[in-house]
Parts: C-alpha cells; structure tokens; sequence
C-alpha cells in the first residue's frame, strides 16, 4: 500500500507539478506545498512566551513568567502551546483550509503541529487527542472541521486514540474575528459540552485548533472536560493570532 501511494503521488506530481504555496518554486518529494527555504523562513513562536498559554512577547526576557491574563484569572487548561505565529504564510495556509476546502494543505499544517507537540511537551504523558468542535450548521455548510482533521493526523502521529464528538458546540456563536478579550470570552462561555462524561473521566486529552488568539474558545472547551472529569487538558495549535 505505501509504496502503491509513492507512485500515485509521483505520477500525480508529473502531471500536476506541486509548487510552494510561499515562493512559488518546486518543493520535495514529500506530501507538502511549502519549500525547505520558505519552511526555514516561517515566524515560529519563539521563546519568551508565557509559560502557561505560550502567548510570546517581543523583547528580551531572561526567565519563566506568566502573562497578565494567566495570573488575573487561572486558565482551566493546563498548558497551550503553538507551533507559528499567524500572519504571511501559515495565515494564508489556515485560511485556504478553512474557508476554500485547500485540503491538501493539511499535510503542512500537521507538521508543524506535530513539531510543535515534540518540542514543548517532551515530558508530558497523554491518553487521546480531541479537538475544538465547530456547531453542526458551520459543519454542513464547510462540510468539515478543520480542527478534527489536524486532531486525527497529530492523533496517528502520536499513536494515541481521537475521541471524534467527545466535545458538543451547543450554541452557534458570532465570529470572534472583530471582537475584544473579553468579548471573545463572554461570546463562549458555556457554548460547549462534553457529549459524555464517561469518555473523558480521568483522561490526560489534548485539545487541537487551528488558531488561538486570545485563548477564550479553547479555555471555554478545556472548561467543559475538566468539569466532565478530564485529569488533564494540553492545548496544541498549529498559530497563535
């Protein structure tokens, strides 16, 4: 079977040459869209950055804190992490999978996310991957999750289960896209449910999204399975906004 996909891809690529979606020129032999040059060049979230919701700061900064808004009020998450910051390229990337169904992007996009995942949660022991829910309109009308897709990729590469519907979007919510921190949080709050409580009870869960901006979507989601019963809620996003 792999090698039956090998040369699927390679007669594809013959046809169909792939180009990267950054520069424009060729890429590898591997199932991606974004060059070894334009991959070196990518704004990846680098240290200092907060170290309970990994928001980075400009500047210098020569030890641990944590950022206002995790010491005003205690995130339910335990950690978040993400892979690069969003604008210019991965912007462009999360945009065309979310909104133009440019599926195979998600190839790209779980790589950094996976790398995001070995590099800051070495020592960190899970039991299953799950990811933000979108409500069940927005799934009809896109006719996917973006978030379940990259879940189900980080999921294998992990070797752990995913947990499809585990989380329940239970009221459909305006874009956050316009709106302030505390906006973002009270647009949310109690949107989302643990579909049953008895397949998150005890588990160490790593919840997967696309984007965290202000960090309220995937709070109000770590809320609702820690009050389910979830012993731990590790938060891995492919950008930070």
């Amino acid at each position: 079977m792999f090698w039956f996909k090998q040369m699927a891809r390679q007669a594809l690529d013959l046809l169909y040459p792939r180009v990267c979606a950054g520069c424009g020129g060729p890429v590898g032999a591997e199932e991606h869209h974004v060059c070894w040059n334009c991959s070196a060049d990518m704004p990846y979230v680098r240290s200092p950055f907060c170290a309970r919701c990994g928001d980075p700061v400009d500047g210098r900064v020569d030890h641990s804190f944590v950022c206002y808004s995790c010491s005003d009020r205690e995130p339910w998450f335990d950690l978040a992490r993400s892979a690069v910051r969003f604008r210019e390229l991965p912007q462009k990337l999360i945009r065309a999978l979310k909104y133009d169904a440019a599926l195979w992007y998600r190839m790209d996009l779980a790589h950094w996310l996976r790398s995001c995942w070995e590099s800051q949660f070495r020592e960190v022991e899970v039991d299953a991957v799950a990811c933000v829910p979108l409500h069940a309109t927005r799934v009809r009308e896109r006719g996917y999750n973006q978030a379940r897709v990259l879940g189900v990729l980080l999921a294998r590469r992990l070797g752990k289960p995913f947990i499809p519907g585990c989380l329940q979007r239970i009221r459909m919510t305006p874009t956050q896209t316009h709106l302030t921190a505390p906006q973002r949080a009270a647009n949310v709050r109690g949107a989302f449910k643990a579909k049953n409580p008895v397949w998150v009870s005890g588990l160490r869960i790593v919840l997967v999204d696309d984007v965290m901006t202000t960090g309220a979507t995937v709070n109000e989601c770590a809320r609702a399975l820690k009050e389910a019963g979830a012993a731990r809620v590790y938060v891995v996003t492919v950008a930070r906004g």
